[in-house]
């Protein structure tokens, strides 16, 4: 019985009206797509824009998966809907920009790794712990937030 070019398998085979990668391209694309969907899903309960990351990891994963392309469009509706409301006021968009830029600060606070200040109620050890190492990554979230909040406002604000 002869499969539709959607149901081909191997290499090079159709997969959804697209050749599917193969090779170190098929390796490289699954460690980004995981990576992207795991700093995602880390990201929607720490600082940094999950959805997003979530979308692009699905994406990426798109290309192998089946599941991957079902998921992808309800988790993207639900970011650019997040995306729209975010930018929809000036007050909405400085309060991001605010927080992105807190977020930025903190970093090179726990960059610079200050002297523990008296008022601290814990151990030494429980002050700034990471270094540079925390702080870059505070910093590329706040970045990286204040990148998507430029894509939102020109992607989703109206002009005026």
């Amino acid at each position: 019985m002869a499969r539709s070019p959607r149901q081909r398998r191997g290499r090079g085979s159709v997969f959804a009206g697209r050749t599917r990668p193969h090779g170190v391209g098929r390796i490289l694309g699954l460690v980004v797509g995981w990576l992207l969907v795991l700093v995602g899903l880390a990201a929607l309960v720490l600082p940094g824009p999950g959805l997003l990351a979530l979308v692009a990891g699905l994406a990426v994963l798109a290309q192998q998966y089946e599941w991957a392309r079902r998921w992808l469009q309800p988790v993207k509706r639900k970011a650019f809907a997040a995306a729209a409301q975010g930018v929809k006021s000036l007050r909405n968009i400085v309060i991001s920009f605010l927080g992105a830029l807190v977020l930025v600060l903190l970093g090179v606070l726990w960059g610079l790794d200050p002297p523990m200040p008296g008022w601290w109620p814990l151990d030494e050890r429980w002050w700034l712990p990471g270094g540079w190492s925390v702080g870059s990554g505070l910093i590329l979230s706040g970045l990286l937030a204040a990148a998507f909040i430029v894509y939102s406002i020109r992607r989703f604000r109206p002009v005026h």
